[in-house]
């Protein structure tokens, strides 16, 4: 586990071994989200990237019986 500290600004550096294993560029986007007790960041991806990528996914749910 890596730990990073926050500057003055409020500012941190992402750890090079996570840049390297997901990879964030300089100006990159981040998604900043509050989960429970965490802090968490999330890329923003391009949605033409996005295209497909629920390709298999089961669509067949259960309904209930008044909204069929």
């Amino acid at each position: 586990m890596t730990t990073v500290t926050v500057s003055p600004k409020y500012q941190i550096v992402i750890p090079a071994l996570m840049r390297k294993e997901f990879p964030i560029g300089p100006g990159e986007k981040l998604q900043v989200f509050h989960f429970q007790d965490r802090i968490e960041l999330l890329p923003v991806k391009k949605m033409k990237t996005m295209r497909g990528f629920l390709k298999g996914i089961s669509t067949s749910i259960e309904r209930e019986s008044d909204r069929v």
